[in-house]
């Protein structure tokens, strides 16, 4: 008998956990997180992680397991997907990936093989080049580089020219011909459904402007300050989570609680758009939603 799996993308606020929910309980699936924030302990309100509510009602995968110290990468995801797709808790029971990392998609469905780690001194010598870099810059630069990654990544943020440019630089090999050796899907086999939710545009904006506060009500203030604490370098991806920065101005004196939300909104909402534009090139065979 043939194993399936459902698959849910799209941006961020676009509902993907109750839809989530509603499959779980009617299938018996187990919710698997696909995105690259909520694996980190400590950011539980601020990833917007599943809820004691929601993990009542469902079980759930791969979220808040990780130290904010560590800096994960989509190939130790692909293998904790691996592990527990092999494990005993999965047997019987149809798993639910839900998230927004485009590229943990990708890998799953794709198989990925990871580029070897770059040193850390690397990383942070390309991170304080690429910083004062705007878009069109850094597509340039990128370009010019390595044109092999700059046709996958039309408009690379910071995090991932960084990643481009370490691996080229450690390895003499480009991040797309390292993912080009991928191994197979570990879904090989299964029957898919796949999803991306995609909500009108003003539904999600407005979404997005009301989570951030209710963010801030429920108990981010707290983790960004218990975040603080753990005094991490700033170039973890933990510590460049949407909200990190403008609370940790808040609370410093910087900027006033009302700034704070909406710089975060902005940048959350910038974050959307490039979700979006993302599915769209590389999910267009997908089952697009807007529930």
């Amino acid at each position: 008998m043939s194993k399936s799996a459902i698959l849910i993308a799209g941006p961020t606020a676009s509902g993907k956990s109750v839809l989530a929910l509603e499959m779980a309980q009617r299938v018996d699936g187990v919710i698997i997180n696909t995105d690259s924030m909520q694996v980190y302990k400590v950011l539980n309100r601020l990833s917007a992680r599943p809820q004691p509510r929601d993990l009542a009602t469902a079980k759930h995968a791969l979220y808040g397991f990780v130290d904010p110290s560590v800096r994960f990468s989509t190939g130790s995801w692909l293998d904790a997907v691996r592990n527990l797709l092999e494990g005993d808790d999965m047997s019987g029971r149809m798993p639910i990936f839900v998230g927004g990392t485009g590229l943990y998609f990708k890998a799953l469905l794709n198989g990925f093989t990871g580029a070897p780690e770059v040193p850390g001194e690397t990383i942070a010598r390309l991170e304080a080049q690429v910083a004062p870099l705007n878009r069109e810059q850094r597509r340039t630069l990128l370009l010019r580089a390595d044109p092999k990654m700059a046709a996958l990544l039309d408009e690379p943020d910071r995090q991932r020219l960084v990643r481009a440019l370490g691996v080229l630089e450690s390895t003499g090999r480009s991040l797309a011909e390292w993912q080009n050796d991928a191994h197979k899907s570990l879904l090989e086999g299964y029957v898919l459904e796949k999803i991306v939710l995609n909500p009108p545009r003003d539904l999600l904006r407005r979404r997005i402007g009301e989570r951030f506060v209710a963010m801030l009500d429920e108990g981010a203030t707290g983790e960004v300050a218990q975040l603080a604490a753990l005094q991490l370098p700033d170039n973890l991806p933990a510590m460049k989570a949407i909200g990190v920065r403008q609370i940790l101005r808040w609370q410093a004196g910087e900027i006033s609680r009302d700034e704070a939300v909406e710089l975060a909104t902005i940048a959350t909402r910038q974050y959307a758009k490039r979700q979006r534009t993302w599915f769209r090139k590389q999910m267009g065979d997908w089952n697009w939603r807007q529930s």
